[in-house]
């Protein structure tokens, strides 16, 4: 879970890291800037975070018709994480 919020995070961030890295540059070279177009770093980084939820319900697999097997430990005392199995097909 902390591995989609933070590539979430990632992808909210870019459109305002690329502005300001390109505004550095600009800068440094002596173009004219005006102000930061705050209505539009929202508007793309709210695009972006957009495509990428859509694009998780395309491309990630359900699990209807699976049945949950909860995580439990072991006799030697390990941890056995919870997973999906098939449902048995009735004959």
């Amino acid at each position: 879970m902390l591995r989609i919020f933070l590539t979430r995070a990632l992808l909210a961030a870019a459109p305002f890291a690329f502005w300001f890295a390109w505004r550095e540059v600009a800068r440094r070279t002596g173009r004219p800037m005006g102000s930061t177009p705050w209505g539009w770093l929202i508007a793309a980084a709210g695009v972006l975070v957009g495509v990428s939820l859509m694009a998780s319900v395309v491309f990630h697999s359900d699990n209807r018709g699976e049945t949950y097997v909860p995580a439990e430990v072991t006799s030697d005392g390990h941890v056995a994480p919870g997973h999906f199995e098939k449902k048995a097909q009735p004959k």
